[in-house]
């Protein structure tokens, strides 16, 4: 069953300052991730290192979709653990009052067999984490 995780969540902020935290480098690395090789690009490749749970772990991305200020797409894999490939969608949407932020991450099924780290409670724990907390606080500093 492929069912993707979905997070939402809105924010006081522009759709641009949003869209600002989430390509450029400089900022991703103030709430996200250290990605020095990320380039805002169609078909660019990235690398970036996590630690987790007491291992250090390899993520391999591919920009595969770029809408300005509403819509980034990019592969999201483990080429050191995994031939799997999963991808992960961020959504702008303004309205009255601020910006929905929608997060979807697909296929993460290839996973399975990684261990508790990367089981679908754990990438939706992230997730919200990462959202929910990391840029939020990031955004209302």
């Amino acid at each position: 069953m492929n069912t993707p995780i979905t997070v939402q969540y809105k924010f006081n902020a522009s759709a641009e300052k949003i869209w600002n935290a989430l390509t450029d480098k400089n900022e991703m690395q103030s709430w996200y991730f250290t990605i020095r090789d990320f380039e805002l690009e169609l078909g660019k490749e990235f690398d970036f290192y996590e630690s987790c749970d007491g291992g250090k772990y390899l993520h391999h991305g591919r920009i595969l979709e770029i809408i300005p200020n509403r819509k980034l797409k990019h592969s999201w894999a483990y080429p050191e653990l995994s031939d799997a490939v999963t991808t992960v969608t961020w959504e702008l949407q303004p309205e009255d009052d601020g910006t929905l932020v929608t997060l979807t991450h697909e296929n993460i099924e290839g996973f399975e067999g990684l261990g508790e780290t990367f089981s679908r409670t754990s990438f939706t724990e992230g997730w919200n984490s990462i959202i929910g907390q990391s840029l939020k606080e990031y955004l209302e500093k």
